[in-house]
């Protein structure tokens, strides 16, 4: 356990970011898997409509440092390319 007050400041704006850090992960993953889904199923006008949501996510996400700003780039480009591909 931290002894000093500082420590114990630090340990209280760890968790604090570690929550924050978890809930902008599962958006943005629950979001990605949302798509996936209904690409899988063939439902691809729906899966188009939720890719605003996924982007919104996902850059929230390399905003605030959750995962690098290429990694979201990367994602977003996999996604809109699975789903424009089984449109064709």
């Amino acid at each position: 356990m931290p002894i000093t007050q500082s420590a114990k400041k630090a340990l209280r704006q760890s968790l604090r970011r570690r929550t924050r850090n978890l809930k902008k992960k599962e958006a943005y993953k629950s979001a990605i898997r949302d798509v996936k889904n209904l690409v899988s199923d063939g439902k691809n006008k729906d899966a188009e409509k939720l890719l605003p949501q996924l982007y919104k996510a996902l850059d929230k996400a390399a905003k605030t440092g959750v995962i690098k700003k290429n990694k979201a780039s990367r994602l977003k480009s996999r996604i809109t390319k699975s789903v424009t591909k089984k449109r064709a």
